[in-house]
């Protein structure tokens, strides 16, 4: 039983957030990350009384029996934790070099949970335009409309100093995207990071478009990711989910204040699904880097092309900055095509390998066209600031050969 001055466990204070406050390292920080997406928070011996399995096992129950009246046990109810989905998010923290994790229902439900866990009425988020397109949503009307929580757009995101001016005593996080979705903008994660902490602000790195395979935001100074495990981390198009890595504080606060009554949980099926997949993060994404750099230098060299968004070309504004910060450039670009949405069809509805759907980072190629779909929700004028024209396409370079992703592009290109 607890007395009136002890909280049960699940009873936690809201997160501080203290810039002197170093975190802990972790115990697997020797391993290399090919080492712990295989063994990060399961080990067939030293979890042989939890689990007797080479492979982490679905604990497919939501409910988890009291052992007495007095005592609570280390998972009590699905909402919260069960034991598949903290092997996972403790490989996710490992994976990042965090602390701790915790997951979600999706990569929006994540960033919904933390703004919704850490901002108060009349506090505001600092971010820019170049973020994906439901994260602009509740950043542009459910926070504000609803929960009276303020998001202010640095417009010049390449300016740590525009960063700087927006942020002021009321600003609760900082948040960037980085390589951005759809249009592969990259921001100085240290440098922001820099501005943020000098006004005691943490720094929120979307991380899913090249994943910690790719680039490390924490080492660089971010304090917390935001992931959408539904793309390149599970890789095929069979899991919705997301997590956030970060203080272990701030992870309870989320885990035992928002997501214990919101609800909105990854399920312990999807957990183990996740896991398996992770083991290949690494190889995944060595493939779709150097299948998208080919398909990058063939697109920038097409007749019938007029922009190419990807950081591993030289002809990138900020490729110096990408080639810093990130191992390789990832499977994600996007290209501009003449003649507007009408030419975006064109090109789109004549592929044939190619597949069109709304989501990115599967093996498999898919296009994608976001004035349409994922970023319909901005103003015209956001729009042309984020870059995102009638005539752009999102390509997500999959798996396969890169001759045959080209020659389908090629094909459908001759259409215009």
């Amino acid at each position: 039983m607890h007395t009136p001055e002890e909280k049960p466990f699940f009873m936690r204070d809201p997160w501080v957030y203290d810039p002197e406050k170093q975190p802990q390292p972790r115990p697997d920080a020797g391993l290399g990350f090919d080492t712990r997406a295989l063994h990060a928070g399961f080990h067939p011996l030293k979890n042989v009384e939890q689990f007797r399995a080479f492979v982490p096992p679905i604990a497919q129950s939501m409910t988890y029996p009291y052992a007495s009246f007095d005592k609570f046990p280390d998972y009590i109810y699905g909402r919260s934790k069960t034991p598949t989905t903290s092997v996972l998010e403790e490989r996710l923290a490992a994976l990042e070099g965090g602390e701790s994790a915790v997951t979600a229902g999706s990569g929006s439900q994540a960033l919904f949970n933390l703004i919704f866990t850490i901002a108060r009425p009349g506090d505001n988020v600092v971010t820019s335009l170049n973020t994906f397109g439901e994260g602009y949503k509740q950043a542009a009307t459910i926070f504000p409309e609803r929960c009276h929580v303020e998001f202010r757009f640095v417009k010049d995101y390449t300016n740590p100093a525009a960063w700087d001016r927006a942020i002021d005593s009321k600003t609760r996080l900082v948040w960037v995207e980085t390589p951005s979705n759809p249009c592969l903008q990259v921001t100085d994660i240290a440098a922001v990071a820099q501005v943020a902490h000098a006004r005691r602000v943490p720094l929120l790195v979307d991380n899913t478009t090249v994943t910690s395979a790719l680039q490390k935001p924490l080492e660089l100074g971010a304090d917390i990711i935001l992931l959408s495990l539904t793309k390149f981390l599970s890789g095929n198009a069979t899991v919705l989910g997301g997590a956030i890595v970060g203080p272990e504080a701030l992870v309870e606060d989320i885990r035992w204040n928002t997501t214990e009554f919101v609800g909105a949980i990854l399920q312990p099926l999807e957990a183990w699904l996740m896991l398996q997949y992770l083991e290949t993060l690494s190889l995944r994404m060595e493939r779709h880097s150097s299948n998208a750099q080919k398909v990058a230098e063939f697109l920038a060299t097409h007749p019938k092309v007029t922009q190419v968004n990807y950081t591993g070309l030289r002809a990138h504004p900020q490729f110096d900055l990408a080639q810093r910060q990130m191992k390789a450039n990832g499977g994600l670009l996007s290209f501009i095509v003449p003649g507007g949405m009408k030419g975006a069809e064109t090109v789109m509805d004549n592929v044939k390998l190619i597949v069109h759907a709304v989501t990115f980072g599967t093996s498999r190629t898919i296009c994608m066209h976001p004035r349409t779909i994922t970023h319909e929700h901005m103003t015209q004028e956001e729009r042309d600031e984020a870059g995102i024209a009638d005539g752009l396409i999102r390509l997500s370079i999959g798996l396969e050969d890169p001759a045959d992703i080209i020659s389908d592009l090629d094909q459908a290109l001759a259409k215009l």
